[in-house]
């Protein structure tokens, strides 16, 4: 019999499963994990469902990479050749400056996506021709499925365009063994609208959250709907396309209960408040197991840090509590920080500004990320904070961008999500929409706030690409001159492997 080869992604999950099957003495001893020893137990099934979001752990960095770091909050301000701690970019400045190619690609290998999108393949076949589980969990594990293959190939399709198309289980994880040309832009996008309607479909009536929020849900799969269909209206879907992605948010909104706001920004990320009203869906990291893997090159050197100084806590770093414990190699513009007025909780929440002391006076030299503090063990800091994929205030953003498209008010999704950010500064007259100078066109005005609402949550860049052209010009490095570049290039050992895959015009051919 063929076998396809099954890929549990930690020690936990393989503990979790042999302690369930040490109840099940019928088993034979196993010395692999295949189709004919696997597929026998609820508890077998359910693990490998784990074992699916702890790939999709795993694939966050790539994640981050691919929505926000060609975008315009990375980079050194003009006049400053490195970051303000001199620590080197190491090449990642390629993503900022939009200087990719084959062997220089950003990002290799389409992200490693499909070596989970194989695994996700096999768990569909194994739920559509077996009755192992629960006619609940069948349809649940149905949804979670469809809605995360969706999501992967979201994610490649508005990176690379035209991507390879697989449906079926493999036995091989590598993107060689595909061996096939890549399929339209159009097959690809159709591809992620039925998985979005079969997940939807699978999930039937059931909006209800599984592990405190950390696993795939109907409410994350009616996001991603609203989301691709924002991006098919902006690109000629127009009102249509807005429509059903307006239906899907207020689905949401109308039937799942206890989604709200966090009163303080800062809150919503905090290890000690995972899963809180606001996370519609977030990667969950815990303490001895997992960590935010882009954490590193977003911080600075903590021996460094400690030459500089904390304006508004008036006081000089020091390497015990601003042990950041980094090497920064994508550095925050100085103008992304002066972006954001200051009574905005949001900027004092998200980015960390380190000056230096001059004849009494503070002088700002750089800035870094402070979004996701962490959590202090035995005097090292582990970044362990949830990584959140779905909340509640993209949910209203996204509605004020329908909104927008449709011509709508967008004030109340605006004005929700504004009087959060300011607090007890907040001033209707004065921060709420339509008063505040952007707000005369209304689609800057939503573009503006999701950049301050979810910087370093990988969303800015398709933001751009979904405003349009101009918007990626207007904002980025990218020259004009050079529109192929909106589209990622395949990497050349991709293009060795896979004969049949064409380079992405523009790019040198190989």
């Amino acid at each position: 019999m063929k076998k396809n080869i099954i890929l549990i992604a930690t020690g936990l999950t393989l503990v979790s499963m042999f302690s369930a099957c040490t109840k099940q003495i019928e088993l034979a001893p196993v010395s692999s994990i295949s189709d004919a020893n696997f597929w026998q137990t609820p508890e077998q099934v359910d693990a490998f469902v784990s074992g699916l979001h702890n790939r999709f752990r795993g694939s966050v960095g790539t994640f981050q990479s691919l929505g926000e770091m060609r975008s315009d909050i990375f980079g050194t301000d003009p006049g400053s050749s490195s970051a303000f701690t001199g620590e080197a970019t190491q090449g990642v400045e390629r993503l900022w400056t939009n200087n990719l190619d084959m062997d220089n690609p950003g990002v290799s290998a389409f992200g490693g996506f499909y070596s989970n999108i194989v695994q996700i393949n096999l768990l569909i076949s194994k739920l559509n021709s077996t009755n192992i589980v629960t006619a609940a969990n069948k349809s649940y594990y149905l949804g979670i499925a469809y809605g995360m293959r969706a999501y992967y190939y979201f994610h490649m399709y508005r990176t690379w365009g035209k991507v390879i198309i697989q449906t079926e289980p493999t036995t091989s994880i590598d993107i060689a063994s595909l061996a096939k040309a890549a399929s339209t832009e159009a097959e690809v996008i159709k591809l992620i609208k039925d998985d979005i309607d079969n997940s939807i479909n699978s999930f039937g009536n059931n909006y209800t959250f599984r592990n405190t929020k950390s696993y795939w849900s109907k409410p994350a799969s009616l996001m991603l709907k609203a989301e691709v269909y924002l991006w098919t209206s902006s690109k000629g879907g127009g009102t249509a396309d807005a429509t059903i992605a307006k239906a899907a948010l207020t689905d949401i909104q109308a039937n799942t209960a206890g989604l709200t706001l966090q009163s303080n920004y800062a809150n919503i990320f905090a290890t000690t408040n995972r899963g809180n009203s606001e996370i519609i869906f977030a990667v969950r990291n815990l303490l001895n197991e997992s960590s935010l893997p882009f954490a590193g090159s977003f911080l600075p050197q903590s021996g460094l840090i400690a030459n500089y100084y904390d304006s508004v806590g008036n006081r000089k770093f020091n390497v015990t509590t601003d042990n950041w414990g980094g090497l920064l190699r994508a550095p925050i513009k100085i103008a992304t920080f002066r972006k954001f007025n200051d009574a905005d909780s949001r900027k004092w929440a998200s980015i960390q500004p380190a000056y230096n002391l001059v004849s009494g006076k503070y002088v700002i030299a750089g800035c870094f990320v402070s979004k996701y503090q962490g959590e202090q063990n035995a005097g090292a800091r582990a970044y362990t904070n949830d990584f959140p994929i779905y909340r509640y205030a993209d949910l209203l953003l996204l509605l004020a961008e329908a909104k927008v498209i449709l011509g709508e008010s967008p004030a109340t999704e605006l004005n929700l999500v504004r009087a959060r950010a300011y607090g007890s500064n907040y001033s209707a007259a004065t921060y709420g929409f339509p008063n505040q100078a952007i707000d005369a066109n209304p689609k800057d005005a939503v573009l503006q706030e999701r950049f301050l609402e979810f910087i370093f949550e990988g969303k800015r860049w398709y933001d751009l690409r979904r405003a349009g052209d101009s918007y990626v010009f207007a904002n980025t490095s990218m020259p004009t001159n050079e529109t192929y570049r909106l589209l990622w290039p395949i990497d050349r050992n991709s293009l060795t492997n896979n004969r049949s895959l064409v380079q992405n015009p523009g790019y040198p051919t190989f």
